[in-house]
């Protein structure tokens, strides 16, 4: 249970005489007056556990007695009976502990009297265009009343210098979301490997895969599934997830399942036939490698290049190994002659967000990881259609491995551990499939 009046209390402490704005996310339509399904900002919510759209919220540590404001849509029985219930002024008081709450279309008239002699407003300015303009505009008009006695703030502080690296470091109970939203995938992805067969389409697989994720307690999926057999396992982003998958190819399946806002990520590659060529096991060999070999610098004090920098120098000597480049390993790593096989980074932070906030430097240098921190390792070879500087026995050949990981005390725990990857781990699962397919 997120305790989000502790959070509300330790972010004000560190904002002083400040005040912090956090609009919800706006609404997009899908089609026509269709809305796509709504998803609150994640600032908003860490905050205040508010999920309504139309929204903002306010805290003023400096004020005498409300410090913690929203300004959300009043009930409304009719658009209530068409959209859903609201929380209401009454429910932002009684349900979500606001000291005061105004109807949304009093912002512009209530806010900024809550910006009175305050020194710093703290926004995630770029964000929002729209709503951008309101706040330079209330700023504006408090500046223009200087003379009358009023103090505007005069700075302007991005909340992601402090509450973005509050979120970078979780707490026990965010990462037993985290946990559970990666047991939960993790479900998925072993159903996707016992369930596959040549034929199939990759939507059918994606079915499979999302209908366990959510019948385990799930949102739904955190990102859009990528399910990609052959050649569409080369795509980094792909999406269409409509081919049919071929005896003799590999399925890349990159899904993560969302728990009360909090997100897992998981990539496995496993052989839609049940059983690696060898050209594949050389291949998937070399990435998991490179992966044992990153998760070796998931440490604490370890920096966050280091991560990556393990797993390039593996993947180098993997593709020297395999003949597909020729040279010093430390001359192509400085030439970056992997990058047309391995063009992403191996990590990024994740949270309530998939590529979650907080910054990868600073003071200019590679941060150092710390206990709390999630981040995820993946990773991956690609082989694509115009692979002409390969081995024709790799071209079509794509692999990715990726794992959720908690930063520890005294090292790391892999959340996503429950999902096989090692070779005769995904092959013993996709034989007992077929076994049981054979079954009168």
């Amino acid at each position: 249970m997120i305790d989000f009046a502790a959070r509300r209390w330790a972010y004000m402490e560190r904002i002083g005489d400040g005040v912090a704005i956090l609009p919800a996310a706006p609404t997009f339509i899908k089609t026509a007056d269709q809305e796509h399904q709504y998803r609150p900002d994640s600032d908003l919510y860490y905050l205040t556990g508010f999920a309504e759209p139309e929204a903002v919220a306010v805290l003023a540590p400096h004020h005498p007695d409300h410090k913690f404001i929203l300004f959300v849509r009043p009930r409304d029985k009719t658009m209530e009976t068409w959209n859903g219930r609201r929380a209401g002024l009454e429910g932002a008081r009684q349900r979500y502990g606001a000291d005061a709450a105004y109807p949304i279309d009093q912002l512009d008239a209530v806010l900024p009297q809550y910006l009175e002699g305050v020194s710093a407003v703290h926004y995630h300015f770029g964000h929002d265009k729209v709503f951008n303009d309101r706040v330079h505009g209330w700023l504006a008009a408090m500046q223009r009343k200087v003379r009358n006695g009023i103090t505007a703030p005069h700075i302007m502080v991005d909340t992601q210098v402090i509450l973005h690296e509050m979120r970078l470091r979780k707490s026990p109970d965010e990462v037993a979301l985290m946990r559970r939203a990666a047991e939960i995938a993790a479900a998925g992805h072993r159903k996707a490997m016992s369930t596959t067969e040549p034929g199939q389409r990759e939507y059918e697989v994606q079915a499979e895969l999302e209908y366990v994720m959510r019948k385990g307690g799930a949102m739904g999926p955190s990102y859009g599934s990528i399910v990609g057999g052959g050649f569409n396992a080369t795509i980094l982003h792909y999406h269409e997830n409509s081919d049919i998958l071929n005896d003799g190819d590999l399925l890349l399946i990159d899904a993560g399942a969302e728990v009360e806002y909090y997100a897992s990520d998981i990539t496995r590659t496993f052989p839609v036939s049940g059983t690696f060529t060898a050209a594949q096991r050389e291949v998937y060999e070399v990435v998991l490698w490179a992966q044992e070999a990153a998760l070796g610098q998931c440490q604490p004090g370890k920096r966050f290049c280091d991560v990556h920098g393990a797993a390039v120098r593996t993947i180098v000597e993997g593709l020297v190994h395999l003949g597909v480049l020729k040279g010093h390993v430390d001359d192509l790593i400085a030439q970056e002659a992997y990058k047309p096989y391995y063009m992403h980074k191996t990590s990024h932070w994740l949270g309530m967000d998939v590529h979650d906030v907080g910054v990868y430097k600073v003071g200019g240098e590679w941060r150092e990881l710390e206990p709390g921190m999630v981040l995820t390792v993946e990773p991956g070879l690609y082989f694509g259609e115009d692979t002409d500087s390969a081995a024709a026995r790799y071209r079509g050949i794509g692999i990715r491995i990726e794992d959720d990981v908690l930063i520890t005390h005294d090292g790391y725990d892999v959340l996503t551990k429950d999902v096989p990857k090692a070779i005769d781990e995904i092959e013993g699962l996709m034989r007992k499939r077929s076994a049981a397919a054979a079954m009168p």
